[in-house]
């Protein structure tokens, strides 16, 4: 519980909107943000990995995070947005909805994350902030790809 609050006043983050809701991501670890573009599946990957995009001559792969987030399924269409995270050490693309914002965190802004009773959802919540427009569940990004978790590529 304690990396909840290792964010200070200042730190900036992006806020995304996935299956209706605002999540916000740390900056540090976002690469760039592109525009959908259809992917290529894998076969026999897990459901979570929509398949493979060219990034430049490079491979990445691409996560329908709604889906890794136990949020169901996304359906990407020319609004999805795929954000370039490093994840570890390995550049992963996040499918979202929609990227709406970049918050810097003010004084007080950021509160641990409920006990709901479920461990796992500390593996992907890292605090919450409230705003004035509601609540924003700020993420980490460390379980999107279980240390050792092939991606099938």
């Amino acid at each position: 519980m304690a990396e909840t609050l290792d964010f200070n006043s200042g730190h900036e983050l992006i806020i995304v909107e996935i299956s209706g809701q605002r999540f916000a991501i740390d900056i540090m670890s976002v690469r760039e943000i592109r525009g959908w573009s259809a992917s290529t599946r894998l076969p026999q990957s897990p459901d979570h990995v929509l398949g493979m995009i060219n990034l430049r001559g490079s491979v990445l792969p691409v996560i329908d995070f709604s889906s890794r987030l136990g949020l169901g399924e996304s359906e990407p269409n020319t609004a999805s947005v795929v954000i370039v995270a490093e994840i570890g050490d390995r550049l992963v693309g996040l499918l979202v909805d929609a990227v709406c914002d970049i918050l810097t965190l003010g004084e007080g802004m950021m509160q641990p994350a409920p006990d709901v009773g479920a461990p796992r959802v500390h593996e992907f919540v890292r605090g919450v902030i409230t705003t004035h427009d509601g609540i924003v569940t700020l993420l980490t990004l460390d379980h999107v790809i279980p240390p050792g978790e092939p991606l099938a590529a």
